[in-house]
């Protein structure tokens, strides 16, 4: 069985045998480990900020409890990368396999959920445009907070039957069951990507087309927004992992490419963050009022209409209200 099956595989290779790993570092690769590190840090101050706000200084509405789950799992995954790209940066010649599984596992189990969250976050925020009167009448009060810890303990359950971490289980599972567990993990991350990708277009054409188009709001470019950088920077490198696990010769094919997809899926963890700061910001005549954190992150999760007057900012109760009408999470 394979030492790991994962896109960070091209960076550790057996050693004889030995519970150890080596590499060999060149200055190419250093840069990447240094760059990784110094963004991830980055997003983890965002993220830490967007915990706290939402987590101790912001009601919560039923999209607020996606956010604050999805920004926990950001920044678990940054976590993980620091780690990763340490060990490889500092010269570290022996890495312990099982250091190096159990961090896999993590990072697996982070990115897993956040991809979990932020199909969750589309697909309900497309149910409620699609099917407003029906949603706000009969989505239950808690299903937020409900659909959240479901979405955690599966993105735990799939992670620790991945084959990364096979190498604590091996005496338990045959080769053959590792690979029945990666084809449902694949078709778990599958139905996502089918979930995402489905409500953004069908969000997306009742915003822009039709007759009974819904007026904008800023929840909706952050949730946008928020999908397209997952499109572009996160999505590669779900789609690396998951040929690792099907295509023998893709790691062959393409020895290097996870030393910028690891980077890449980075600055998608460390995006979000930047996305409310710029989307509660947007059209806010800064000279004329005192802007917070909180009052920004609020107007970044605002779902009603915008006021006529651009510099004009609504009553800070009035955006805590936002989206109330949709239950707690």
């Amino acid at each position: 069985m394979d030492m790991t099956a994962t896109a960070w595989k091209i960076d550790l290779t057996p050693t004889n045998g030995r519970d150890q790993a080596f590499y060999e570092p060149d200055t190419e690769f250093i840069i990447l480990q240094l760059l990784t590190i110094i963004v991830a840090l980055v997003g983890l101050a965002g993220n830490a900020v967007v915990l706290w706000l939402l987590g101790f200084r912001m009601p919560r509405n039923a999209f607020s409890v996606y956010i604050l789950n999805l920004a926990g799992a950001d920044f678990l995954f940054l976590c993980c990368l620091i780690i990763r790209s340490l060990c490889l940066s500092l010269f570290f010649e022996f890495v312990p396999i099982k250091i190096c599984g159990f961090v896999i596992t993590v990072s697996v189990f982070a990115y897993i959920s956040g991809l979990s969250f932020l199909s969750a976050i589309s697909t309900e925020r497309c149910l409620s445009v699609l099917w407003p009167i029906w949603y706000r009448c009969r989505r239950p009060r808690h299903l937020s907070a409900i659909m959240c810890a479901l979405l955690w303990s599966l993105s735990l359950l799939l992670s620790i039957l991945d084959k990364n971490f096979s190498i604590f289980l091996w005496n338990f599972f045959s080769l053959s069951m590792c690979r029945v567990f990666d084809f449902i993990t694949g078709a778990w991350l599958i139905l996502l990507f089918v979930l995402l990708s489905g409500s953004s277009l069908a969000l997306m054409t009742r915003l822009l087309c039709g007759s009974n188009r819904v007026p904008p709001t800023r929840l909706y470019g952050t949730v946008m927004l928020t999908v397209l950088v997952f499109f572009l920077c996160g999505l590669p490198f779900g789609i690396h992992w998951f040929l690792l696990f099907w295509l023998e010769k893709y790691l062959d094919a393409f020895p290097r490419l996870d030393q910028y997809l690891v980077p890449l899926s980075c600055v998608n963890s460390c995006a979000n963050p930047i996305i409310y700061f710029l989307v509660g910001s947007f059209r806010q005549r800064w000279w004329k009022q005192r802007h917070t954190l909180r009052l920004i992150l609020q107007r970044a999760l605002q779902d009603t209409p915008e006021v006529d007057e651009p510099g004009e900012s609504l009553p800070g109760g009035t955006l805590a209200m936002s989206g109330s009408s949709l239950g707690q999470g």
